[in-house]
């Protein structure tokens, strides 16, 4: 035998129609009093075509205000919500900031990486491509700024450039490196 349906008959019901000269069985409820937590409000019983009609000419929004309806009908309730906070805790991770990342999987992932903290990730999601390479060349952590910066192109400038070295000129490819890497951080937006 398959289970029945819910459609609101109460069983066993022994009660009569509780609508004026209806003398059928009353097997369904009719609420006076909107329910509680505790349980159903107040209702009385009637047959099936009684609880149709009354269920007819129920009007939910009934004595409200036009302002009362459109939030009632919201699908976003103005309730108090008893949620744990899941913001930053002294001590803490606070987390990825989304618009550090272009992906969200790499603001994910940079948690996981090989024991990177999520400030060395953010860190590095600041700089481009091309940003983070100049850095390489520079020797630099993508946690750097501008003034750390100039003071390592200064410090190679001089260490490679021929006027600086005793005319050796073997290191002039790596001077331009610097000079490009320098030009690319200067304008970086990480800097502005």
């Amino acid at each position: 035998m398959g289970r029945k349906a819910y459609d609101g008959r109460v069983e066993d019901a022994a009660a009569e129609c509780a609508a004026p000269g209806c003398r059928a069985p009353g097997e369904y409820r009719a609420p006076l009093t909107p329910g509680t937590f505790d349980g159903p409000g107040a209702y009385r019983l009637m047959c099936l075509d009684c609880i149709r009609k009354h269920n007819a000419g129920y009007d939910f929004f009934a004595g409200m205000s036009a302002e009362e309806i459109l939030a009632a009908q919201s699908p976003i309730q103005d309730h108090p919500r008893r949620v744990r906070s899941f913001g930053f805790v002294k001590g803490g991770d606070p987390g990825p900031a989304w618009q550090d990342f272009t992906d969200p999987l790499d603001a994910i992932s940079a948690r996981f990486r090989g024991g990177a903290s999520m400030k060395q990730a953010r860190a590095s999601a600041r700089f481009s491509g091309s940003e983070q390479q100049a850095l390489q060349v520079l020797g630099l952590k993508p946690d750097t700024d501008l003034h750390a910066v100039r003071g390592r192109y200064s410090e190679l400038v001089r260490r490679y450039h021929p006027d600086r070295n005793g005319g050796d000129r073997s290191q002039e490819a790596r001077l331009t490196r610097v000079i490009d890497a320098w030009q690319t951080l200067r304008k970086a937006k990480a800097f502005a």
